[in-house]
């Protein structure tokens, strides 16, 4: 309600202020061009020109006070040969003035018309282009209201179409009367508009720290994934990639890490609609931009959904006029990248295990020298050349008033692993429909087909099965489980079990909106947005009676089904005006977003082997079902205010309500409010080298909230465990906390965009956010059968700085080379922890928490006051004993005057955990060239990160000393060296059968170093025309992908995959275990415009 009257006054202050724009400008001396500038600085009128254009140089002196625009041109523009013309909105174009036509000889060319339509890329008409011949500048023309042009020519002259913020074209007219020409944005323009929240914003006008990235950017990224297309694009945001294995998403970290149980997921808008922690079954070739908003005055917009930053998807909307058609066609080879874990072989293992120090004790049925040449590879069983195939149809055009746009697009891809096969299937359909001038109806539907065939084979048995034993025998046959031909006979023949047993699964996703935009005034427009989204997801798992997982109850089949379905509607009531100097944007609107979910699994035993329908097994193992629902409303403000264009300021409020919290706390209110400053456009601020200096600064707060729906309530399970007598009971499962409130984070920035000499872009950022009340589940005594409760536990803060550089090296009418570069990085720290403090030291109990992952025995993190939230807490390791080859660990102990110091031990147990560093990086980026030259292209894409430890788990099971016998072991490191006599200086204990020493338990001997750099991408390409088959652009590219990695890292990839614990939350642990290896892409492709 307070934001309703905030913002009542305004519109009334708006509605009674008329304005006659009106010059006062006072010169002496200038050229036509400085003069021009001049007046734009100060007044409300821009002029748009060809910068060829004859008679800008001329000198001239100009005096007058509240002068009528008409008589300062008169004045101005006396004797230069220079027309103009006023447009709407104050623009005012320049034009060379009409020359009478001379008499033609009859050898010459006849005089004739051409005309056309200039549209930007979405289909909007570009009023005020220039259109001028490029051998004769002086004639030419400008666009009108609705983008169309006539020019008179003589012969076939070439074109040359320009406008600020587009990249000049030219354009052959031989054979052509009428011409439709789409200009391309211009990135590298100052003035370019950004989609932010709620709103389209030019980038010089916006105080927030932000980053926008076009198709261009990402036109030569091959995934079905939109999160992976972000990797090293951006500053500040960290992508933890998914794992090579098709359809594959990973997970993404603006800022870092503001909560400690929550996602770190961003929020996702799709043209306006807010679709949660993913970008869901999106097609990549169908985005325009992407937006990634990153502080308070960007986000508080969005306010609870807004914690973990925003990314603002704008897909391509339909053009106006002829029928445009793109095709696009790739098609590649995939394989696997091995990294720096490297198995032995099978004379490598024999050596190892015959260089125990208790070889005597090696129990294996075939333990011989015959091993040595015994060496089946597991890796080349399972891996093969994987293959890739993308198509993507797009059909737009239509008229002013209707225009449609439609795509389908197939991605398809086999595995690198053999055995999984991934398709998506997509389509896009959007209308933009003006049956008035009044109004706008914009229907839009997506959707998705997702089919995975799963009969993969086994990821972990490629390193640990050992190359003692083949999954064949002499024959060729596939060999049974626990078959004493192997070595290890206790382990089971994954090949034998794929025979028969198989997962698969199909996905559906489908977004429809009702859109539409009522325009009042020129300057207030009702908008209203309306969104349905269904997702649903079936599964199958045929589990056959002759596999190991099925002999026991002959047979499993289980089938499961998930449904959702989400409501969003957004009624926005818009408000621009430019009155004088004063330019005043403003909004209020409501949101409601409301979310329902059911699953169900059933699971049955005993069939006959081959059967694979529910209906025919014996009898039912499991019936499970479930119902989540919760929803939030909003109401929320913004104002934005611009003096001159130079003096920049912006206000935004919002409430939240959300159904998982209690009564006590289920609305939350956020705000921002920020400011710039465009220096360069002072009149004391006037040179050729600064193009642009802007100066901004926020403050402001978004919320986050838990990822239980019903943290509040008190639950109860009712189960077949929970029974007395035989009838089954409900026991309590959670205790609610009606008291539970927001995470809420106030974030400050300052930052800075210069460019120089037109050539050189800087933007710097710099941050404070400060988040309390971390939401976590706090462990407590089970004494009632729970162990965990939510509360609010702490705070933690978040400090960084971001940098974005780009140089355009050369820039000429052949050759253009620019590099662009990116750097982040971010010190987190815990700030406070909530409960009784010791009386002693002040301080609160640190809290312990598991690895992320779950894995028994693995390393444990600590929170604690003062420490990175993503701190290890282990065993430190101290080396090996250059006498005796024996691991050796730290432990604290207290000397004779009661101070605490650490000394060796060789004994496990009596090593303590402490404190070993975090995983975060200490900073990360990428960067970039592109090179251009005549219709070649070239770009190479790098990323990078220094520093962050990552826990090695991987190590334990195949670095570890002989600790298992039952797997594979690795190949040590270049760098490394197992001790072998007394003296030796070595990374590795002398290895044992069984390891008693248990050198390979939690500590910080699997920490390790997570600095890389990667070569994510090399593409060249090639443009030409095909005018005779009517093919405006063909491009032919070549693509490579993940080409290589520079890495001390002794894993697979030194890049930590996200993981998701079954929750659909995917976090970022800092733990690698043995995942699907990333790949190597090969792809040829080709694009078509017609």
């Amino acid at each position: 309600m307070k934001s309703k009257l905030l913002l009542l006054p305004l519109l009334l202050w708006m509605f009674a202020i008329t304005a006659n724009p009106q010059v006062t400008v006072n010169v002496t001396n200038k050229s036509v061009r400085e003069t021009l500038k001049e007046i734009e600085r100060k007044s409300e009128y821009k002029f748009f020109f060809n910068e060829s254009l004859a008679g800008l140089e001329k000198q001239t002196s100009l005096n007058v006070n509240d002068a009528d625009i008409a008589k300062v041109m008169s004045m101005l523009l006396a004797g230069t040969g220079i027309d103009y013309r006023v447009e709407e909105n104050n623009l005012i174009v320049l034009v060379a003035k009409s020359v009478p036509a001379t008499r033609l000889t009859a050898s010459q060319q006849t005089n004739r018309t051409i005309t056309g339509t200039i549209t930007d890329p979405s289909g909007e008409p570009i009023i005020g282009a220039t259109i001028v011949l490029k051998d004769d500048p002086a004639t030419g023309t400008v666009t009108d209201f609705d983008g169309n042009f006539a020019l008179q020519v003589t012969g076939n002259p070439v074109l040359q179409v320009s406008y600020i913020g587009y990249t000049t074209q030219e354009v052959a007219t031989q054979g052509l009367s009428t011409l439709n020409i789409i200009l391309s944005e211009d990135t590298q323009q100052l003035d370019e508009l950004v989609v932010v929240g709620y709103m389209v914003q030019r980038k010089e006008s916006l105080t927030g720290s932000m980053q926008s990235i076009s198709s261009d950017k990402l036109k030569d990224i091959t995934t079905p994934s939109v999160e992976n297309m972000l990797n090293s694009k951006a500053p500040g945001v960290y992508v933890a990639p998914g794992s090579g294995q098709p359809g594959s998403a990973g997970s993404i970290v603006i800022r870092g890490k503001s909560t400690v149980n929550g996602s770190t997921d961003p929020l996702w808008v799709i043209d306006g609609v807010i679709v949660g922690s993913s970008a869901g079954s999106l097609n990549p070739s169908d985005i325009e931009s992407m937006t990634i908003l990153k502080d308070a005055a960007s986000t508080a917009i969005y306010g609870s959904q807004g914690a973990n930053g925003v990314i603002v998807v704008t897909t391509k909307n339909p053009s106006a006029d002829k029928l445009s058609v793109t095709f696009s066609a790739k098609a590649g080879v995939t394989n696997l990248y091995k990294g720096n874990l490297q198995v032995m072989n099978g004379q490598e293992l024999y050596d190892y295990y015959s260089a125990f120090s208790n070889r005597e004790e090696i129990v294996f049925p075939r333990w011989n020298p015959e091993l040595r040449n015994s060496n089946f590879d597991w890796w080349d069983l399972a891996s093969q050349t994987g293959n890739i195939q993308e198509y993507n149809l797009s059909l737009s055009g239509g008229t002013e008033q209707l225009r449609s746009l439609v795509s389908v697009g197939v991605y398809d891809e086999v595995g690198a692993v053999k055995g999984y096969d991934y398709t998506r299937y997509n389509l896009l359909y959007k209308t933009d429909y003006r049956p008035s001038d009044w109004l706008t109806i914009k229907p839009f539907i997506s959707g998705s087909r997702r089919d995975i065939d799963n009969r993969q084979y086994s990821v972990s048995a490629m390193y640990s099965a050992l190359p003692w034993d083949s999954p064949f025998d002499e024959e060729g046959n596939i060999v049974g489980h626990y078959s004493d031909r192997w070595v290890n006979s206790n382990s089971t023949n994954y090949l034998y079990d794929l025979q028969y047993n198989f997962n698969n699964s199909t996905t559906y996703e489908f977004m429809g909106n009702f859109d539409f935009d009522i325009k009042f005034t020129d300057w207030l427009t009702f908008s209203s947005v309306n969104n349905i989204k269904y997702n649903n997801y079936s599964a199958k798992t045929y589990t056959d009676p002759r596999s190991s997982s099925g002999e026991g109850v002959d047979g499993r089949i289980n089938e499961y089904r998930t449904s959702m379905q989400r409501l969003y509607t957004n009624q926005l009531l818009r408000f621009n005006k430019l009155i004088g100097k004063h330019s005043v944007g403003a909004l209020l609107a409501y949101e409601y977003n409301d979310y329902s979910g059911e699953s169900l699994s059933s699971t049955g035993i005993g069939f006959v082997p081959g059967f694979q329908i529910l209906d025919v097994t014996a009898k039912p193992e499991l019936a499970r079902g479930g119902v989540s629902e919760w929803a939030v409303q909003s109401v929320f403000s913004n104002i934005n205010y611009a003096y001159d264009n130079r003096y920049l300021a912006q206000l935004s409020l919002r409430r939240d309500g959300a159904s998982n919290f209690g009564d006590n706390a289920k609305y939350g209110n956020f705000f921002s409010i920020s400011g710039g400053w465009n220096i360069h456009q002072e009149e004391f601020f006037q040179n050729d080298v600064v193009d642009q200096l802007k100066i901004r600064a926020s403050y402001g707060s978004v919320g986050n909230r838990p990822s239980s729906l019903y943290p509040q309530y008190d639950l109860y399970a009712v189960s077949a465990g929970n029974s007395y007598n035989g009838e089954s009971g409900a026991l309590i499962s959670q205790i609610g906390n009606k008291d539970l409130t927001w995470e809420k984070s106030y974030t400050a920035g300052v930052g800075v965009d210069l460019s120089l000499y037109q050539r050189v872009r800087l933007t710097l950022d710099y941050y404070d956010k400060n988040t309390s009340d971390l939401l976590y589940q706090v462990p407590v005594p089970g004494v009632t059968g729970v162990t965990r409760v939510w509360r609010n536990i702490g705070a933690v803060r978040n400090k960084g700085f971001e940098a974005i550089l780009g140089v355009d090296i050369i820039s000429n009418k052949d050759l253009v080379w620019t590099v662009d570069a990116n750097i982040g990085l971010n010190r987190n720290k815990v700030t406070e922890l909530y409960g009784e403090r010791d009386a002693a030291t002040g301080e609160v109990a640190p809290i312990i928490l598991g690895d992320g992952i779950g894995i028994a025995g693995s390393a444990n993190r600590i929170l604690r006051e003062g420490a990175d939230a993503d701190t290890w807490y282990i065993p430190e390791w101290a080396g090996v004993n250059p006498q005796t080859g024996a691991p050796q660990w730290y432990r604290t102990v207290k000397n004779e005057n009661g101070e605490e110091v650490r000394e060796l031990t060789e004994k496990y147990a009596q090593a303590n955990q402490v404190e070993m560093g975090a995983y975060t990086p200490k900073f990360f980026g990428g960067f970039s060239t592109t090179l251009t030259y005549k219709q070649f292209d070239t770009n190479m894409v790098f990323g990078y990160s220094v520093g962050g430890k990552i826990y090695n788990y991987t190590r334990a099971e195949y670095d570890s000393d002989g600790a298992y016998s039952d797997r594979n072991q690795m190949r040590l490191m270049p760098s490394w060296k197992r001790w072998e006599k007394p003296g030796d200086i070595a990374t590795h204990p002398v290895a044992s059968y069984n390891n008693p020493s248990l050198s390979n338990k939690v500590s910080s001997r699997y920490l390790e170093d997570g600095t890389y750099l990667k070569m994510r991408t090399l593409s060249l390409g090639y443009n030409f025309a095909l005018p005779q088959m009517n093919i405006e652009n063909v491009r032919v590219f070549l693509t490579g992908e993940n080409l290589f990695t520079i890495t001390d890292y002794s894993g697979v990839d030194p890049e930590i995959p996200s993981y998701d614990d079954g929750s659909g939350v995917s976090r970022v642990v800092g733990v690698t275990t043995t995942v699907y290896p990333s790949t190597r892409k090969f792809l040829l492709g080709f694009n078509l415009t017609f």
